[in-house]
């Protein structure tokens, strides 16, 4: 019998289905929860709310944005011939933290994977095509993971783009900074060995 008030016990029954949060660990944030001040969980119950009701897709790029357009969209100051593919928002802002690129963006929402029945229709490739054919863009970063759906869905992308006059582009992979030549996996060693170059 779990000893627990039935407040309690909702409490740790919604926190254990969030991705990563097991029981103990879901009792620990209900006890936290508890132990906080009524505004510090007023502020976080408002702030959950408010994520579900205020974030929306820009209607340009895709990201996860609280306007018609996100930020990104909206600075004229970014380079607007240039376009950057990612799989999610969550590579979106990977790159955007490196501060090593200013262009705009384009989230697909996904990669191809046919053996879980994911085609081009079902992520954002016609959207993507569509800002292409409006002529603005010069350069199409390829910027999906190096995991065999994301190289599918670049090599994909590159394919299609083939006829439009631009530039594509992939961003490199190989071997991380720090890492070990011998315990670095296959995949990896292979990109860095396809794509070294002149020092």
């Amino acid at each position: 019998m779990n000893p627990y008030p039935q407040s309690i016990r909702n409490a740790i029954n919604q926190l254990v289905r969030l991705p990563g949060i097991g029981q103990r660990t879901a009792e620990r944030l209900a006890m936290h929860l508890l132990r906080a001040s009524e505004k510090e969980v007023n502020n976080l119950a408002r702030s959950l709310v408010e994520l579900k009701k205020q974030t929306m897709l820009c209607s340009q790029c895709f990201t996860l944005s609280d306007t018609p357009l996100c930020r990104v969209c909206r600075d004229s100051a970014r380079t607007q011939n240039q376009l950057c593919v990612v799989e999610g928002p969550a590579e979106m802002m990977a790159i955007e933290n490196t501060g090593a690129y200013n262009g705009l963006y384009h989230v697909l929402h996904g990669v191809l994977s046919p053996m879980d029945g994911i085609g081009p229709d079902d992520i954002r490739i016609n959207e993507l095509l569509r800002r292409i054919e409006r002529g603005a863009i010069t350069e199409v970063v390829l910027a999906t993971g190096t995991q065999v759906e994301g190289e599918a869905t670049a090599a994909y992308l590159a394919e299609r783009l083939k006829s439009h006059p631009i530039t594509v582009t992939r961003i490199a992979s190989g071997m991380p900074v720090g890492g070990d030549l011998k315990y670095t996996d296959p995949v990896t060693l292979k990109n860095a060995m396809e794509k070294r170059h002149a020092i």
